[in-house]
């Protein structure tokens, strides 16, 4: 299944996709297997997979720690890939690649490329790679068939979010609020006008994600997105039960709460 089949699956349901984010190889890849088999069987729509770095921008305390944590057992982009081509057997939802910049230059920008799309993977989310600067990667992602996802925040420049919806082919990750990843409590009150104006410009699905870590923030993020992206809320469960019996049913019942809650008011349909 491609992004756009994904999301347009969750449209005709009308609801929002949900798209989960984990740090691959946290506890370990031989559980992080596991998880998103779990994620898949549970509702999500989409399943981030992070390639672990040691030098996070964006990152908050949990996912700092759960990098810290996969590359303690060893994580690997190799790995990752790998990863991804054992899971693909169980499950047809897409995968997103998230990461920075540099591990895939290290791996080489078109045979990680390639190496992506034959392993199964659908997008790649590069956190620190500026949109200004990326007509090469953008060249090679689309040459090989991978989608292209940048982020958009509440600080961007118009004129760079006009850049940041036309590169985007995959969706466009609106980050909810200036600051780094976690979990909030609210939604931040400027989020629908920024919603309202990327609705204007983007062509692909818009999600949003930084800060979205319960049922009532999908909820309410689904009436205004295409899809609503939690990353923290899961990372702390497999942080806290870590290679435990309690880790896939504590998941398995977090995402099914949030997957019933990307269900839209019946008879709206998001301001497309």
């Amino acid at each position: 299944m491609t992004l756009a089949q994904a999301f347009q699956k969750a449209a005709d349901e009308n609801r929002a996709a949900l798209i989960v984010y984990v740090a691959a190889g946290d506890p370990d890849l031989e559980h992080t297997e596991a998880i998103v088999k779990t994620l898949a069987q549970s509702g999500a729509d989409i399943v981030e997979l992070g390639i672990p770095y040691s030098d996070p921008i964006a990152d908050g305390p949990t996912i700092q720690e759960a990098g810290q944590r996969a590359l303690a057992a060893g994580t690997t982009v190799q790995g990752v890939l790998d990863c991804a081509r054992r899971v693909r057997a169980a499950t047809d939802i897409p995968f997103v690649i998230m990461t920075c910049f540099n591990p895939v230059v290290q791996y080489g920008l078109e045979r990680f490329a390639r190496a992506a799309v034959e392993c199964g993977v659908q997008g790649v989310l590069l956190s620190d790679l500026p949109v200004d600067e990326s007509g090469d990667w953008n060249k090679i992602a689309r040459s090989a068939g991978l989608d292209t996802v940048y982020l958009a925040a509440p600080t961007t420049e118009p004129e760079r979010r006009r850049l940041i919806c036309r590169s985007s082919t995959g969706f466009v990750y609106v980050i909810s609020r200036p600051g780094t990843t976690g979990v909030r409590q609210d939604l931040p009150e400027g989020l629908p006008a920024l919603l309202a104006e990327l609705r204007q410009i983007a062509t692909s699905p818009i999600a949003v994600g930084f800060g979205i870590s319960t049922p009532a923030h999908v909820r309410a993020v689904a009436e205004m997105a295409d899809g609503a992206i939690v990353g923290s809320a899961v990372v702390d469960v497999i942080g806290r039960h870590g290679k435990g019996p309690g880790l896939l049913p504590a998941i398995s019942r977090l995402v099914e709460q949030l997957a019933a809650a990307t269900a839209r008011t019946p008879g709206t349909t998001a301001d497309r």
